[in-house]
Parts: C-alpha cells; structure tokens; sequence
C-alpha cells in the first residue's frame, strides 16, 4: 500500500481490534488498554483524519513542536509526552502536557516539582526506565528504580502513576516488558507505557496499559 492509499481511519480501527485481540488473549479487559496517537513529526494533514476518526490521546517528543501542532486543536485531548524533557522547558510542558512519561532524573523531578508549587498544576507522571541500559538513551536504571521512584514520592511530593520503556531496536521487546511490568509491581504502580507499533500486542500480553503508535497509525513519513 502506497501513501495515496492509505486510510488512518482504518488503521486506527485495525489497531484498537488488534488491541482488543491481544487484551483478551491475555485474559484482560481491552478497556484496561489505551491508545496513544504518536503524532510527533506528523504533518497536520495526517494528523486529521486521525483526530476525526475519534482518536483523543497523543504523543509528543518536542514541547514547541507540540505546542505549535496543537496550539488551535487543544481542547477535549489528552496530550502525553513521551520524549526527554529538558528542565528548562518544564514550565511550559506544564503548560500544555497532561502526561508527562519521561521523568528519569533528580534534577528534573525537583524542577517539576517547585514548577507544579508555583502554577498549581500538576500533570500525571511516569517514571522512564531504560531497560535495555543503553547508555544513548535516557531513563532510569532499573536497578536504580526502587529508590528513584521512593525520592519522587518522598522527596519531591511527586507520585508517579506508572513506568515507561522503549526496549532496545535489536533485542526481543518481551524479556523487556516483563521487566518494567516487575519494577511496576513491586512499587505499587498500575500504569505501564510500553509497546509500539511493531510489538504493541506482546506489551499488552506483558500488562501494557497505554502503547505508544505512530507508524502503523499514520503511514510512513514522506522524506524529502
């Protein structure tokens, strides 16, 4: 199927069945399951017929990129972002994000929490773990997560809903899953953000409470 003929609607309605499938397989509720739109770096005109199939929920990488993609189409969504966050921009993630799922450092958990005391807006929060220990990519060890996750609820006053991960490209995504739906149980937290467009059905076999899809969704990007 070339770009031209590619139906989002249709897609997305592919999606939640093969979501729903995959939740009652595992002997789950698919309502348990939520679909996050990743609709970073996506032209509007893709991003439409997504919005109008009835599609709520989307990921962002960039705050400006998103601030500026959704600037005049806000209202009745959830926005989660799901790229790092620079503690300089937290004021304005704040601003904008109901979700934000990459919390992995002190430094920024101190800056949300003084940011979140001064606007009185505090977003849900997950906990990043990098599962695979990649040193490229941001996220909290997991042998560091324990006590991570204990500072932002003693120290900061923050208290995370969830974890999230993104498994190394070359290794299975189940052993992965496993691990982050082990470091969820073990501290208490219901949420897991985990699985993409290639392994989404694996991470609801593993607990996924929210899979992130951006390709599968929208088609492939044009590239110049």
């Amino acid at each position: 199927m070339d770009g031209s003929e590619f139906d989002p609607a249709a897609a997305r309605a592919d999606i939640l069945r093969r979501m729903a499938d995959a939740a009652r397989q595992a002997g789950r509720d698919p309502a348990e399951v939520q679909l996050t739109a990743v609709s970073k770096q996506q032209p509007w005109p893709a991003v439409a017929p997504v919005l109008a199939a009835g599609q709520t929920v989307f990921g962002e990488n960039r705050v400006q990129e998103a601030a500026q993609r959704w600037a005049d189409h806000r209202q009745g969504l959830e926005l989660r972002l799901i790229g790092p966050l620079q503690t300089n921009k937290v004021r304005e993630a704040l601003n904008l994000f109901d979700v934000i799922e990459t919390l992995d450092r002190d430094r920024l958990a101190e800056r949300l929490a003084a940011e979140i005391q001064r606007l009185g807006r505090a977003p849900r929060v997950f906990v990043q773990v990098n599962t695979g220990e990649e040193p490229q990519k941001a996220g909290v060890r997991p042998d560091e997560t324990d006590a991570f996750v204990a500072r932002c609820r003693n120290v900061y006053d923050l208290h995370p809903e969830g974890l999230m991960c993104i498994p190394p490209e070359a290794e299975p995504p189940g052993p992965h899953f496993a691990l982050l739906a082990k470091l969820a149980g073990r501290n208490g937290l219901r949420g897991l953000s985990m699985g993409m467009s290639s392994d989404f059905e694996v991470a609801i076999r593993h607990g996924s409470t929210a899979v992130r899809v951006g390709s599968a969704l929208f088609g492939a990007r044009a590239h110049a």
